[in-house]
C-alpha cells in the first residue's frame, strides 16, 4: 500500500511540474495582497536555474518610507542553513567530524560529552533556545556572549541526544562559535568568503558584514504598518543574523542542489528522510499535498523569509517580508497553488 501511494506521489509530482508554471495567477495573488494591504514583501521565483519572476509589493502602503531598489530583508533562521554548510564544509576538508562531542569545544554545557554535531545540526541534542528567557523574547538589546552561554548553560537539556526533535537556537549558536573556531575567522567573513563571493551574492551578508538598506519590520495596527523594534541581531549571529534580497536566496539555494556549495554526498545527509523527518541537519521538508520542497524559513519579529527548492521540477521560490498579516506558511502554500492552479482561498480582509 505505501509503495502504491509512493507511486502516486512521484507521479503527481512529475505532473505538476512539467506544467507551465502560471506567472499570471501568482501575480494577481500578490496584486490582491497589495490592494488590500495584507502584508508587504518580496518573491523571486527559479526556474531551472533561471528567475522566471520577482515581483516586489505592499511599499507603496507603508508611509514616508522610500522604497530603495536595492533593499533586503532579514532571512532570519535561514541563517541556519549557511552554518550548516559552512559545518559541512568543514567535515568535506576533514577538519570536523558529525560525531565529534560538543565537550572537545564547550564541556561547560550539560550533556556536552554526549552531544554530538549532528545532533546540534538536526535540533535532537536537547539544547534549548537561548533568544527566549522566561517566555519573551529578550535579545532585543545587545547582550554579552557570557550572558547568552550563562542562559544556555542554565536551560541545560529537555532529553537525552537523539530521543527527540526539538528546535533550538542554542544549538546553532554553539555551531557558529565552533565554526569559527575551526576556519579562525569572524562569521560574517567566512559568509563573505565561502558562500557570497564565489556564488556572486551582492546582497547576502551577516550583520557585522554592516549591509546597507536592510528593511525595517513593520505590524499592522490601528488600520496601519507601524515600524515596530526587532531582535538586535548581532546576538544571533549564525543563528538568524543574515540579509539577503529573494533573488540572492534562490541563487544560494539553486547552487546547495546543483552541489557548488557542498558536496552530494553532505546535501543527502543534510536533508531530511522524506519519510521520517520534517527536519534533516539545516534543511527541512515542506509537503505542499504530496509535492516536496526543501529549504528553510526563517522568523524575527517583524522579518519573515521562507526559501524551499524542489528537486524533480527544479523550480526555486524565495519569499521576505517585512510587514506579515499572513503567516508565511499559508502565504507560501498560496505562492505555490497559485504557481501551478491548484485550488486555496484567498485571505480575508479583515
Amino acid at each position: 500500500m505505501k509503495f502504491k501511494l509512493l507511486i502516486v506521489s512521484l507521479l503527481i509530482s512529475k505532473s505538476i511540474f512539467s506544467q507551465t508554471i502560471n506567472i499570471p495567477k501568482v501575480d494577481a495573488y500578490l496584486k490582491y495582497i497589495e490592494n488590500n494591504n495584507l502584508g508587504i514583501g518580496s518573491l523571486s521565483i527559479f526556474k531551472e536555474g533561471k528567475e522566471i519572476y520577482s515581483r516586489d509589493f505592499g511599499q507603496k502602503n507603508l508611509t514616508g518610507v522610500v522604497d530603495h531598489a536595492e533593499k533586503k530583508y532579514q532571512v532570519g533562521s535561514v541563517t541556519k542553513m549557511v552554518t550548516a554548510a559552512l559545518v559541512f564544509k568543514l567535515v568535506e576538508a576533514g577538519k570536523l567530524s558529525l560525531d565529534d562531542k560538543l565537550s572537545d569545544f564547550f564541556p561547560q554545557v550539560p550533556n556536552s560529552k554526549k552531544i554530538t554535531i549532528k545532533n546540534m545540526l538536526g535540533h535532537t541534542s536537547g539544547l534549548g533556545s537561548y533568544v527566549v528567557r522566561n517566555g519573551e523574547i529578550w535579545v532585543t538589546e545587545k547582550v554579552t556572549e557570557k550572558e547568552i552561554f550563562d542562559l544556555i548553560i542554565q536551560q541545560g537539556v529537555s532529553f537525552e541526544p537523539g530521543e527527540k526533535v526539538a528546535y533550538s537556537n542554542s544549538a546553532y549558536y554553539l555551531l557558529a562559535k565552533i565554526v569559527e573556531e575551526k576556519y579562525g575567522r569572524p562569521y560574517h567573513t567566512l559568509v563573505n568568503s565561502e558562500i557570497a563571493r564565489p556564488l556572486k551574492l551582492k546582497s547576502f551578508a551577516s550583520v557585522k558584514s554592516h549591509p546597507k538598506n536592510v528593511l525595517k519590520p513593520f505590524q499592522f495596527k490601528e488600520n496601519a504598518w507601524q515600524q515596530i523594534k526587532d531582535i538586535d541581531f548581532l546576538n544571533i549571529i549564525g543563528v538568524g543574523d543574515i540579509s539577503s534580497t529573494p533573488r540572492d536566496l534562490n541563487i544560494f539555494i539553486e547552487n546547495l542542489f546543483k552541489y557548488k556549495i557542498v558536496s552530494k554526498e553532505s546535501l543527502g545527509i543534510m536533508m531530511p528522510d522524506a519519510s521520517a523527518e520534517t527536519w534533516g541537519r539545516g534543511l527541512a521538508r515542506w509537503d505542499f499535498d504530496g509535492t516536496e520542497f526543501y529549504g528553510h524559513g526563517g522568523d524575527a519579529i517583524g522579518s519573515h523569509a521562507v526559501v524551499i527548492h524542489n528537486i524533480d521540477g527544479d523550480v526555486s521560490i524565495s519569499y521576505n517580508t517585512n510587514g506579515e498579516r499572513i503567516h508565511k506558511e499559508e502565504f507560501i502554500k498560496n505562492i505555490v497553488s497559485s504557481m501551478f492552479d491548484k485550488p486555496f482561498k484567498l485571505p480575508e480582509i479583515k
